[in-house]
C-alpha cells in the first residue's frame, strides 16, 4: 500500500510539472524487443555497463566500448521537461559538462523520446539546442526507439551514469538531492553526479553509488 501511496504521489507531481506521457503508437522492431528483454536484468553498479551503438546528432555512430579506458557519463535529457530546464537554465548542467570532459571525461547527452512525444527532436533541432544553451558534451545520441533508454532502465530526465575506465558502471541515479523544479535549490544542493565523476577518476569508491532518479518519466514509445 506504502508503495502504491507513494506512486500515485510521484504520477500526481509530474501531471502538475507538465511531464505527463502524451499517448502515441509504435511499432516495435525486432532488436527493441530483444534489448527490452535484456533490459528485465538490473542494470547493476559494479557490473559491466550494457554495450550499445547509437547514432549522434551529426550521423556519427558510436559505440560503449569506443571509449573504453575513459570514464562515460550517460545524461538522459529531455529540453521540455521543467526538472531538465531547471539544470540547463541555471547553467549547472553546463558547467558539469565543462569540467568533466576537461578533465578528460566522455560525456554522452541521450534523448530516448519517442517521434511525436515531449523532447523528441531531430538532428539539426538537437545540434541548435546544444548551441543555444551553450552545452558541451561529447556527442548527443538519438535514441527515439527507446532501444538504449530501455538497455540501461532509464526511467527519469535527467537520469545520469557513470562507467569507468574499465566499463563497469559505477554510478546511477540522480543528479543531486532536490528533486525540484527550483532552479534555486542548485546552490545548496549536494551534487551525486560531481562526487561520482570525482571519485571514479582519482580511483575511489563512490560513496553514494545509487541513488533514486528524479525528474519527468522518459517518453518512451508504447
Amino acid at each position: 500500500m506504502k508503495k502504491l501511496i507513494t506512486a500515485s504521489l510521484f504520477a500526481f507531481t509530474l501531471a502538475l510539472t507538465g511531464c505527463q506521457n502524451s499517448p502515441t503508437v509504435t511499432q516495435k522492431s525486432p532488436t527493441v524487443l530483444q534489448n527490452a528483454a535484456q533490459a528485465a536484468t538490473p542494470v547493476r553498479v559494479g557490473s559491466p555497463a550494457p554495450e550499445f551503438t547509437a547514432t549522434d546528432s551529426n550521423g556519427k555512430r558510436h559505440k560503449l566500448s569506443d571509449f573504453k579506458g575513459k570514464t562515460v557519463v550517460l545524461e538522459w535529457t529531455n529540453h521540455q521537461c521543467p526538472f531538465v530546464r531547471k539544470h540547463y537554465e541555471s547553467n549547472n548542467m553546463q558547467q558539469l559538462q565543462k569540467d568533466a570532459t576537461g578533465k578528460g571525461v566522455v560525456w554522452l547527452s541521450v534523448i530516448s523520446s519517442a517521434q511525436g512525444q515531449q523532447g523528441y527532436v531531430a538532428p539539426q533541432e538537437a545540434n541548435e539546442l546544444t548551441k543555444t544553451r551553450n552545452a558541451s558534451p561529447t556527442a548527443v545520441l538519438l535514441d527515439p526507439s527507446g532501444e538504449i533508454g530501455r538497455l540501461y532502465q532509464a526511467r527519469t530526465t535527467p537520469h545520469m551514469f557513470v562507467i569507468d575506465k574499465k566499463g563497469v558502471l559505477q554510478y546511477a541515479g540522480a543528479i543531486d538531492d532536490k528533486p525540484s523544479t527550483n532552479a534555486a535549490d542548485v546552490k545548496s544542493a549536494k551534487n551525486y553526479l560531481s562526487d561520482a565523476v570525482n571519485s571514479v577518476l582519482q580511483g575511489k569508491a563512490v560513496a553514494n553509488s545509487t541513488t533514486q532518479p528524479y525528474g519527468c518519466s522518459v517518453k518512451y514509445g508504447s
